[in-house]
């Protein structure tokens, strides 16, 4: 497993991964203690760091770890830790030397491949790590439970997440998603102000060959898009004011949900009451302190929901 190193202080170097058993237990255990000896210091301090490379080795030879290495060298590490459906991602970290060049996430999409068959990602991160924790969340994670000090966040499995550097890339994604809908589709757009959500919608539009123009609804509520080729109608909705899915259920629309694609921006928690079945896409801003051109770039995470969606896979949009 190997990705080209995104980040602009290393244009050209090649990330590779790899599963490694008890045989690694002290090269891991170098990057580990490296990676977690350069974070403030906490109380309780982190377990990582009281870790010898012999309980490392007998972690290690139960389930095994991921490597990652730069050039050859040794970079990140994590250790694979199963519990039930959950594969849990235990000590991850990066040398400090190599920080902020996206190995983490070379790391993450390498678990997501070993951990195939399991339900989701789980990590535990210190909740006096308000930038770590904004890191998992970036990478689909979302927190399930706290009890201080730390925040257990959790990934669906399912969830697939792409990366949007501009506004095209935006619309291109959604043309790629409308490749896969039908009649009777519903999608429920989550993210914050700006976001992207009718960015999106647009190229979903452009990819169901709807006419029209595809702007946010929010002054009408709701549009209806008539196809131009023969296919389903587009029925944009703007959630934001309305109370409950019943509001949505009583809007006078031209077309019948069945026989539409559905889009409700700011539809969680309202829309999902529609169909038993949908796509959930929550798209996230980059934020001030990423890589240069944060401000336009986006993270995008469609998960599937519901027996729509059991046969098909979104792994190879984008």
């Amino acid at each position: 497993m190997s990705a080209p190193d995104r980040s602009s202080g290393a244009p050209d170097a090649v990330v590779a991964v790899e599963r490694v058993g008890p045989e690694a237990a002290a090269i891991v255990h170098d990057v580990v203690h490296a990676a977690f000896s350069a974070r403030p210091p906490l109380d309780p301090p982190a377990a990582a760091l009281a870790e010898t490379p012999a309980q490392l080795e007998r972690h290690l030879a139960e389930h095994g770890g991921l490597l990652a290495r730069v050039d050859g060298e040794p970079a990140g590490a994590l250790v694979l830790d199963p519990s039930g459906s959950t594969m849990y991602l235990r000590r991850v970290g990066v040398v400090p030397a190599l920080q902020h060049h996206g190995i983490a996430a070379v790391l993450i999409d390498a678990a997501v491949e070993a951990a195939d068959g399991y339900d989701d990602l789980t990590v535990v991160a210190r909740e006096e790590l308000p930038a770590t924790i904004a890191f998992w969340e970036r990478q689909g994670f979302r927190e399930i439970g706290r009890r201080s000090p730390n925040v257990e966040l959790r990934r669906p499995l399912r969830t697939a997440v792409y990366q949007a550097p501009d506004a095209e890339a935006m619309r291109g994604l959604g043309r790629s998603v409308a490749g896969q809908l039908r009649p009777g589709d519903l999608l429920v757009l989550t993210g914050s102000l700006g976001a992207g959500k009718t960015t999106f919608t647009q190229g979903l539009g452009a990819g169901l060959g709807v006419r029209g123009q595809v702007t946010s609804p929010t002054f009408v509520i709701a549009r209806v898009h008539p196809s131009e080729i023969g296919g389903p109608p587009l029925v944009h909705v703007d959630a934001y004011r309305l109370g409950g899915v019943a509001e949505l259920d009583d809007l006078d629309l031209d077309t019948s949900l069945d026989d539409a694609v559905t889009v409700v921006e700011w539809g969680e928690g309202i829309a999902e009451g529609l169909s038993e079945s949908r796509l959930e896409v929550n798209i996230v801003r980059g934020e001030a302190g990423d890589d240069e051109g944060a401000d336009e770039h986006r993270r995008v995470e469609i998960t599937p929901v519901g027996p729509r969606w059991h046969a098909l896979s979104f792994r190879g949009l984008g």
